[in-house]
Order: C-alpha cells, then sequence, then structure tokens
C-alpha cells in the first residue's frame, strides 16, 4: 500500500510564514488538526508548524509576545517528507523512528500535495485487517 492509496483529494490547509503564531493557533483550533504547512507564494512547503512548536514557545516565557511572532520564526524548518510513492511501512517506520505524527507529501517542484497523519495510517491498517479477516472468513466458512 502506498502513500497515495490512503491520502485522498481534500481541502488542503496552510499557512504563510509571515502570518503570526496566534493565527496559526486559531486554524489549528478550527480545523481540529494538529499541524499546519507553511507555504511560501509559490506553494512550495517551507516548514510546518505544529502543537508541539506552539507548546515550546509557550515554555519559553512571555506567551503574549510570543503568540505575535511570525510563523516562520516558529515553525520546524528541517523537514521530514515523503512522496506519494513511498510505502505506508516506510512511512510507519519514519514516523516512530523521528517521533514524528505527520508527514507532508511533497510532489514535483517541491509543491505540498497533502500531509500523512499518524491517524490516516492507522485508519488505512485498521480497514486493511478488516478487509483481510472478512476475506479469511468467507473463506474458512466457505461463504
Amino acid at each position: 500500500m502506498k502513500v497515495s492509496d490512503i491520502v485522498k483529494e481534500r481541502p488542503l490547509s496552510t499557512i504563510a510564514p509571515d502570518k503570526t503564531v496566534q493565527e496559526a493557533i486559531k486554524i489549528l483550533n478550527e480545523l481540529n488538526i494538529g499541524a499546519l504547512p507553511v507555504c511560501n507564494e509559490k506553494g512550495e512547503l517551507a516548514g510546518i508548524i505544529t502543537e508541539r512548536d506552539v507548546l515550546r514557545l509557550c515554555d519559553g516565557g512571555d506567551v503574549a509576545k510570543g503568540l505575535q511572532q511570525k510563523v516562520s520564526a516558529v515553525m520546524t524548518k528541517n523537514l521530514i517528507i515523503c512522496v506519494p510513492d513511498d510505502s505506508i511501512e516506510n512511512a510507519m517506520h519514519v514516523m516512530t523512528n523521528k517521533r514524528i505524527r505527520h508527514l507532508p507529501i511533497i510532489g514535483e517542484g517541491r509543491r505540498l500535495v497533502g500531509i500523512l497523519s499518524i491517524g490516516d495510517i492507522v485508519k488505512a491498517k485498521l480497514d486493511d485487517a478488516s478487509t483481510e479477516i472478512r476475506f479469511l472468513r468467507d473463506y474458512v466458512t466457505g461463504g
């Protein structure tokens, strides 16, 4: 199974690097998501701002001042990414080893085409296991 098999076409929310952390938090909360890709004006991925990035900022002292910082100052810039043809097993391995919950999916020209979450992987694996169990039951019972 590939990344492209489980990440369906859906609207993808992003934020510009010059927006404030407070604006990013508002989007994260409104969409009930844990990570927000940061894209430049060309649509190229520049970074990602996650709940962890916000928590680190809040742990640093003056929270009100921190919320007014630009996303570019707080975002994770050293990105770990995947491509649509990567296997789900490889993505799981990367996420586990790097202790991350979101992988941006990059297409040609460093363009963001999606984001893979650990929840997406868990759901796909559960669906796959359910299908396999159903086929095995049918095989055993002759149905």
